[in-house]
């Protein structure tokens, strides 16, 4: 269960807690969580980095440079903190923006600046991720407000893939996002049953990319007018 908190939500989570009146557990499980999710604990560094002001929701979406990137990236590997420790003091959005910059550094791929832009709505560029990017960037997308767009930008993918991941993640949880092509029998291989099931799925499939091609232009349309 992901959702968006509000400024005022997150400061009285934060100073609950600081102040005694119930762990980050206590206040996990009332708010329906099995245990404390990770940004709770990103809002206490926050909060002691920044103050009050390192709560506050942006307007926006940040952008990041290059060598913004390396620098932070080049901390966290030298032991400077913790992923969530850096993320407060940088004012980064979340830890996993943080660690998905040391995966691409580590995997030796240029570190690009971040400036949200229009394109990521039309993209046709198609990178390979793994299950726990693919995870990293769902859960991105839905605590910010469902936010494609910033998440496509900010992770390097596709519009249309971080709509597609959401969309599996909602119907099926973590286990939708397993890459499971190349795993299956083809049409002729299956009972009448498991066919008739596929093409179900694939009629449902086109509906779905029609809708979302539908909801694209929109976006764009309404980029264009501001």
């Amino acid at each position: 269960m992901y959702r968006k908190y509000t400024s005022e939500e997150k400061l009285n989570i934060v100073e609950g807690y600081l102040n005694g009146l119930f762990s980050l557990e206590e206040k996990a499980h009332e708010l329906g969580y099995k245990s404390a999710p990770g940004c709770f604990k990103r809002w206490v560094r926050q909060y002691q980095e920044q103050g009050a002001e390192g709560l506050l929701c942006s307007a926006g979406n940040k952008s990041y440079t290059a060598e913004f990137k390396t620098m932070v990236v080049e901390e966290y590997l030298s032991g400077k903190g913790s992923a969530v420790e850096l993320a407060a003091k940088h004012k980064i959005s979340t830890a996993d923006v943080l660690l998905h910059w040391v995966s691409l550094y580590n995997a030796n791929r240029k570190l690009k600046d971040y400036n949200p832009k229009r394109e990521v709505y039309m993209a046709e560029a198609r990178r390979k991720t793994t299950l726990e990017e693919r995870e990293a960037i769902v859960k991105y997308c839905i605590v910010h407000d469902r936010d494609y767009k910033e998440t496509a930008s900010l992770f390097d993918v596709s519009y249309s893939q971080v709509y597609s991941w959401v969309k599996k993640y909602d119907a099926n949880g973590e286990t939708g996002l397993v890459d499971r092509r190349g795993h299956h029998k083809a049409d002729d291989e299956v009972d009448e049953l498991e066919r008739l099931r596929r093409e179900n799925i694939r009629l449902k499939s086109q509906l779905e990319e029609k809708d979302m091609a539908v909801e694209l232009l929109k976006k764009a349309k309404e980029f264009e007018r501001m």
